[in-house]
């Protein structure tokens, strides 16, 4: 364990090192610091704080940087709390109101949100649809001869598209064929909607045009229930990065943040445990390891649905990225609800 001396010094080093990305001398550490002790006080406790593995040097300056154990007891223990503040809130909610017009822009925008308020790499995995059971299907009239048709689950996904009314057709007879489809299927999950379910609407509908609109859009559901939704934001932010400025670092990581599936896989290791922070070498993916996830598994009305990530250096903001993804875990479901309807 460390004393209370070396924990103030590691922390002002981590602290100082995160805000500009240079080394951390002692001399600089005593004039921005009230450590309460001398420059050669402080320089013995880098030292130790070195020798036990916490601080590290780069090339040969005299300042030293935190290794990935020294932020990894930084983010366990030291990381002082930086709530996301009332004006944050605020933007927040108006970036939603300004740019969310269906459901499924919920999650699209969120990783925007995310990368633009920690400016990282941020990544959603948003619920399988599959997982979800069906709400309702609604139909809206557009003009004399086409109606909008919108599926929605109590998760939020909404499924829409504009189909053409067949020969006869009055939108009276769209919104019959709504109350049964809702009848049949209330409460069944996207992935258990069975051959007998949709026989029995057609049963009811007794007109196959009609029935063939409406099992257009319960396919395209069907469809999009075999795999999760995976959103990123921010991937060009990285070159902001010091830490990135090296083509290689980036090639790498952009390669990876290509591979789909792969994050998919980094994302559902952390799935269900909450706010998680890895760092460096702790990624299992050797071409993250200059890099740290910050992760934040979401709920709605209890049931587990998706993810929420930071990706960046390891020399990232940890307290603001955390409290951005605590934040937004406790809120995303309220977004949901708030914009359910929306088409």
């Amino acid at each position: 364990m460390l004393d209370e001396r070396k924990r103030r010094v590691l922390q002002a080093v981590i602290d100082d090192y995160i805000a500009s990305a240079e080394p951390v001398g002692s001399r600089a550490l005593a004039r921005k610091h009230d450590l309460g002790v001398s420059p050669a006080t402080i320089r013995n406790e880098m030292a130790d704080l070195e020798m036990l593995g916490y601080l590290e040097h780069i090339h040969t300056s005299s300042g030293r940087v935190p290794s990935a154990k020294g932020y990894r007891f930084y983010v366990d223990g030291l990381i002082p709390p930086k709530p996301v503040s009332d004006e944050e809130k605020v933007l927040i909610d108006r970036w939603y109101q300004a740019r969310v017009k269906r459901i499924d822009e919920v999650f699209q925008e969120t990783a925007r949100l995310i990368s633009k308020m920690t400016r990282n790499v941020s990544l959603v995995l948003a619920p399988q649809v599959s997982q979800a059971a069906f709400r309702c299907l609604q139909f809206l009239p557009l003009d004399d001869h086409r109606v909008i048709t919108v599926l929605m689950t109590d998760a939020g996904f909404v499924e829409n598209k504009i189909l053409e009314m067949p020969d006869g057709a009055e939108f009276e007879d769209f919104q019959r064929m709504a109350r049964v489809i809702n009848r049949v299927l209330a409460g069944k999950t996207i992935r258990s909607i069975s051959e007998s379910s949709l026989q029995m609407i057609e049963d009811e509908i007794q007109d196959s045009g009609l029935y063939a609109s409406a099992l257009e859009v319960i396919q395209r559901a069907l469809d999009a229930s075999k795999k999760e939704r995976l959103y990123l934001g921010g991937t060009t932010m990285m070159l902001e990065q010091p830490e990135f400025h090296d083509v290689e670092k980036v090639k790498n990581l952009l390669l990876v943040l290509e591979e789909e599936e792969l994050v998919k896989d980094i994302l559902h290791a952390h799935t269900g445990r909450g706010l998680e922070v890895t760092i460096g070498r702790e990624n299992e993916n050797s071409s993250i390891q200059d890099c740290s996830i910050i992760t934040a598994t979401y709920h709605l009305d209890g049931e587990l649905l998706g993810t929420l990530a930071v990706l960046g250096p390891t020399r990232m903001e940890y307290s603001k990225a955390m409290s951005l993804l605590e934040y937004m875990n406790t809120n995303i479901s309220e977004v949901i609800r708030k914009y359910h309807w929306k088409v």
